[in-house]
């Protein structure tokens, strides 16, 4: 998302805080290792190398189900309720107006938005000396290669004074946080909540062009920022041509009860139009100084972490600050994928317990991020062969059927109450192995359609990318200070 300074003597009290209770969380360890991590906890038995599972597991719950995590806040910390924004736990669920995306049209969105990332990195900004206009989307670039598309994760925050509850996407692709705001100049899409009215908060400021901030989202946007009667003018054009144009602003972003900030700089959108499901907007978990994380780095050091459930029909949680990261496994942030994402050095997949035949330099050649709202893990042409000649040859005792639009590797299950399923694992740098859970193995469209949820670039020298499928139930732990990125199994529960 690194505008202010952290105090290091802050920073070690924050340390230490978060291993004043080691010894007790060790009792946790031990309890921990004795739980399944498979589907909703239905998973039946599994040996080393696979697991067994019930086909009715594949499919989400049609009513949401209570999670066991207890999300709990304090000084250091604050948690908030992670759901799919398109499951029984999001109010966007119960409102029969707001059309879910078919699977076909979530992988569509999926790949515009892989096209966005790829051409973000060989196009850090599109171009320079556009006067963006509030009013006139086609002022905007079109290619500034920010994403959104399919990202499918919802966080309820407070805007405002008084705080307005909202319904934002999370996604650590995005640098800016927006939400649509009154009066609409233009246009607003269909939303959840009431659309923010700025003129109703006394927190509330515009940024004026001349600010060294408004400057600042050029970076952030990959735009240049406009101007409107002296007021800061943002812009923001996804893969899939959804777009935002509005206002620069400061308000008070409330987390939790007892975690508010101030003068977070945030888009007042006025010009909204696209493929945002109902959501409020965008909540920017990326490296830019713009960043939420960034402009919260004070309090949580640039660090947070989530857990994205087993399904759409459980919840999942979003921290930040210090957490608990007895079990988890750290690699260090690649910095060869530029400042815009979480970039990480991949060396190797697992299938099945045996490390697939692939060369090092296969994932040195692409690089590789870690994306919060990618769905389908992207990667290079070579690794994808293999991982999938490997997958198929285990799983060939079960018929495969059609593919489904860019996942090539479908099975009909209609005749199985329970099935064996391989288990894959991801390699880093630092020598950690970080098992998939069996949740994160396969897109289910229907009992005779559920396939392997990975594909494979067209061009060896496209970024791979670790999409949200494959981080189902692992807690995902961000440390931007200390610039590495950890996961830890079971995060959910």
């Amino acid at each position: 998302m690194r505008r202010q300074r952290i105090d290091p003597i802050s920073s070690i009290s924050l340390t230490m805080k978060c291993f004043l209770y080691a010894p007790f969380l060790c009792l946790c360890l031990l309890f921990s290792l004795e739980k399944s991590y498979g589907f909703e906890g239905r998973e039946n038995a599994e040996n080393h190398h696979s697991h067994t599972i019930e086909t009715s597991s594949l499919f989400p719950s049609t009513s949401c189900k209570s999670s066991t995590k207890i999300l709990s806040n304090n000084d250091t910390k604050a948690s908030l309720k992670v759901v799919h924004k398109h499951g029984p736990c999001s109010t966007l669920y119960q409102d029969k107006t707001i059309a879910a995306p078919t699977d076909t049209e979530i992988l569509l969105q999926d790949q515009s938005r892989v096209k966005s990332i790829h051409s973000r990195l060989s196009n850090p900004k599109t171009s320079g000396g556009n006067d963006v206009k509030v009013i006139d989307a086609t002022t905007i670039p079109a290619k500034d290669g920010s994403v959104i598309g399919s990202a499918s994760y919802i966080v309820t925050v407070g805007l405002g004074t008084p705080q307005k509850e909202l319904s934002l996407v999370f996604d650590t692709g995005s640098d800016i946080t927006w939400t649509q705001c009154q009066p609409c100049a233009r246009s607003c899409y269909e939303q959840m909540e009431q659309i923010f009215d700025p003129s109703q908060s006394t927190s509330y400021t515009n940024i004026s062009c001349s600010s060294p901030v408004c400057s600042l989202l050029t970076s952030a946007t990959g735009i240049d920022p406009g101007c409107d009667s002296s007021t800061c003018v943002y812009a923001i054009q996804y893969g899939d041509s959804s777009f935002t144009i509005g206002f620069f602003g400061a308000e008070k972003l409330t987390l939790t009860s007892t975690d508010a900030f101030n003068n977070i700089y945030f888009g007042c959108g006025q010009n909204n139009q696209g493929l945002f499901g109902g959501s409020a907007g965008i909540l920017g978990l990326g490296r830019d100084k713009l960043s939420v994380v960034s402009q919260t780095a004070d309090k949580y050091n640039k660090i947070f972490s989530y857990c994205l459930p087993s399904s759409s029909s459980s919840p999942g949680f979003l921290t930040f600050g210090c957490s608990d990261t007895k079990n988890a496994k750290f690699t260090p942030l690649s910095t060869s994928v530029g400042p815009f994402f979480y970039g990480l050095d991949f060396t190797g997949i697992s299938v099945g317990g045996t490390k697939l035949a692939i060369s090092a330099s296969v994932f040195s050649t692409a690089g590789a991020i870690i994306d919060s709202g990618t769905v389908i893990s992207r990667l290079p042409p070579a690794a994808y062969s293999a991982l999938r000649a490997s997958f198929r040859k285990l799983m060939s005792k079960y018929p495969l059927t059609k593919p489904l639009s860019l996942l090539d590797t479908c099975y009909d299950f209609s005749n199985y109450s329970t099935i064996s399923v391989p288990k894959i694992g991801f390699f880093f740098s630092s020598g950690i192995e970080v098992d998939i859970d069996v949740s994160g193995v396969f897109f289910a469209s229907s009992i005779s359609q559920v396939c392997l949820a990975f594909a494979g670039n067209s061009d060896a020298k496209d970024l791979l990318i670790f999409g949200n499928v494959q981080q189902k139930t692992l807690e995902v732990f961000y440390d931007g200070s200390a610039g590495k990125v950890g996961f830890a199994p079971g995060g959910c529960s």
